[in-house]
């Protein structure tokens, strides 16, 4: 057996990233940045106003009050046709394009249309203004030339806004890699069947491509592989296509744990098998390498518990590298045991439990767990405790490392 860093550094080594493809607009949400991108546009491209009001000359209102002319009305999307000069105004909407001779704007709330003027005209009361007040000035956001986006970054609601406000309709991006995922055993059922004696629904397939999906991945559910080397040779062929297979159950020592010798067939080089962790310490890996892009083959075992600890801990950080991550797994924090617990063993230990916070207190307590195969607890869990291998209780009080789920 080898231990879990050793494991996770394999795995990671050979987790290849592809070149980063060009990604439409409306796709790119999640992807991290393959490029630098630079505004060829200022924003805002006009000095602008920041609010609804009139346009003036500051110096007009040196005292607070003025009674000025109004030239026109301009809203966002219009274009001044006067030039302001000192005794008049434009009123003014937000967004709109601040006029000539204009070098401030007053908000419309402290003016009022004197009604009974010949021409129109606005009073403005109680409103000394600064130079530039209520302006946003051209390019104040963006400008021409200016680097606005770099390389690995990841691209959220608010970078897609920020491309299509450049006119960014396809970017440079690492894409989301394939997962096929098939779960096997002569055992399973699909969801919507009743089992029959000695048989039981399919849960790993659908949470790990749950988790897949989650760690930013596209899932390909080939379904249930029966422990028939043929039937799995066929799915296992179809899986290999992808930048990831995902087998669930079968990398065992039982009579009908046909996976290693079905993957060796089908061409994919062993690389480990077996490592120092509980749940999970029948994981298999192995590469397919080939012309089109190497797949990594990750057989888990087929425990849901074991399955999603593996998943976690070796499939989820090789995802996020191969979608140009930095491959960091689950979030690493520390909390305050609220109970004793004994660990046994020379593996070290993920074990379910509930951290709580109360101001600065981080409390995490373990579950009822009762195994690998106990997918009840683990629903109640939003952590996994680390207990290092050996003999020894730990006692309520002692500081544990957790990993967020």
């Amino acid at each position: 057996m080898i231990s879990i860093d050793q494991a996770l550094q394999i795995v990671l080594e050979s987790a290849l990233r592809a070149a980063p493809e060009p990604v439409p607009l409306a796709d790119a949400l999640n992807l991290v940045l393959a490029e630098n991108i630079a505004s060829g546009i200022d924003s805002p491209p006009h000095d602008k106003s920041t609010v609804d009001g009139y346009a003036v000359v500051a110096a007009d209102l040196a005292t607070g009050t003025a009674r000025l002319a109004i030239l026109e009305e301009i809203t966002a999307g219009d274009v001044p046709h006067s030039k302001v000069k000192p005794g008049s105004a434009t009123r003014i909407m937000t967004g709109a394009p601040i006029p000539s001779g204009a070098d401030a704007v007053v908000m419309i709330e402290q003016t009022q249309i004197d009604e009974t003027a010949v021409r129109p005209m606005v009073e403005v009361f109680d409103s000394p203004l600064r130079v530039g007040e209520n302006i946003m000035p051209r390019g104040t956001s963006l400008r021409v030339g200016e680097t606005v986006l770099s390389a690995n970054q990841t691209i959220r609601p608010i970078e897609v806004g920020l491309l299509a406000e450049i006119g960014r309709t396809e970017v440079l991006a690492f894409r989301r890699p394939q997962v096929a995922i098939l779960a096997t055993g002569n055992e399973l059922v699909p969801a919507n069947r009743v089992p029959a004696p000695g048989q039981i629904r399919n849960s790993n397939g659908p949470m790990i491509r749950a988790l897949v999906e989650q760690a930013g991945g596209v899932s390909n559910d080939l379904g249930i592989g029966r422990d028939e080397k043929e039937a799995l040779a066929t799915l296992v062929r179809e899986g290999l296509n992808s930048d990831v297979l995902v087998l669930s159950g079968g990398v065992s020592a039982g009579v009908l744990d046909l996976v290693p010798e079905v993957l060796e067939m089908a061409g994919v080089e062993t690389v480990f098998h077996r490592v120092q962790l509980k749940p999970g310490k029948p994981l298999w890996f192995g590469v397919k390498r080939q012309p089109s892009g190497n797949c990594l083959v990750f057989g888990l075992p087929g425990n849901p518990v074991s399955s999603l600890v593996c998943f976690e801990l070796f499939v989820r950080p090789v995802l996020q590298k191969l979608r140009g991550h930095k491959p960091s797994g689950l979030e690493r924090q520390e909390g305050i045991l609220a109970t004793e617990h004994a660990q046994q063993g020379q593996r070290p230990t993920y074990f379910p439990g509930v951290l709580s916070i109360e101001g600065a207190r981080r409390e995490v307590r373990t579950l009822n767990w009762q195994g690998s195969a106990d997918q009840r607890s683990l629903t109640e869990a939003n952590c996994l405790i680390y207990f290092p291998p050996g003999d020894r209780i730990f006692t309520s009080g002692t500081v544990v490392p957790i990993f967020l789920l």
